[in-house]
């Protein structure tokens, strides 16, 4: 049996977070602390950090989203849907979303703290976001549930409503979440997919989600 490429990001994710978890060195050596980039040019730092996390909450947590989003539990996650559009490409395009959204989604991060050395930030939930929208994006009505919660709304709607939450969280101060990379990650997927579409497949990915939305009965929004 082929394991896929979601199951392998989480596998390494999982290791190498649970060596963080008992040595501080890995923690020290991998996290996204922009200083380390501004003086020592260790970029490498915008992408490790995606492979540690805080505690076991955190871990669980990003890669259960990433496994229902990016797999799906009958196969029907992003990592297929790339199938689908790209054809033999979709895999390697998939693993390229995700490694460059661990990166992406913490630019606006590293300008505005790039000499700021109370700053760190570590955890997978940027790129998480990027599958999560391009997901979104491929299918916008498809019913996207609220983690451990039995309700589902549809999927460009319930990306609307994350952003906003998203951007006022991150208007608050004292918080300990990057709510900025939830944000820059979940566009970052949207804009790869749109970008890629005309390049790599056949599949009308823009007119399919503006005529999905124009569709869309509002009378139907919550489905339990």
């Amino acid at each position: 049996m082929t394991i896929s490429i979601t199951l392998y990001i989480i596998l390494v994710t999982c290791l190498i977070s649970f060596w963080g978890f008992s040595n501080d060195h890995v923690i020290d050596r991998l996290i996204f602390y922009p200083p380390a980039v501004t003086e020592n040019k260790e970029w490498y730092r915008f992408f490790t950090c995606g492979l540690i996390h805080r505690d076991i909450p955190h871990l669980v947590f990003n890669m259960y989203a990433l496994f229902l989003f990016g797999q799906g539990q009958q196969k029907t996650g992003t990592e297929y849907m790339f199938e689908y559009v790209f054809d033999e490409k979709g895999k390697f395009l998939y693993l390229i979303m995700y490694v460059l959204a661990l990166a992406v989604c913490l630019i606006p991060t590293f300008f505005k703290n790039k000499n700021n050395y109370q700053y760190r930030s570590l955890g997978a939930s940027g790129a998480v976001s990027a599958v999560v929208f391009a997901y979104i994006t491929i299918n916008p009505l498809q019913g996207v549930g609220l983690i451990f919660i039995p309700v589902f709304m549809p999927g460009f709607l319930f990306g609307a409503i994350y952003l906003l939450i998203s951007y006022l969280l991150s208007k608050r101060k004292g918080s300990s979440i990057n709510h900025s990379a939830h944000i820059w990650g979940a566009l970052f997927g949207v804009v790869f997919v749109l970008v890629m579409a005309p390049l790599f497949s056949h599949e009308p990915i823009v007119s399919n989600f503006i005529e999905s939305i124009r569709s869309f009965d509002f009378r139907k929004t919550f489905m339990y």
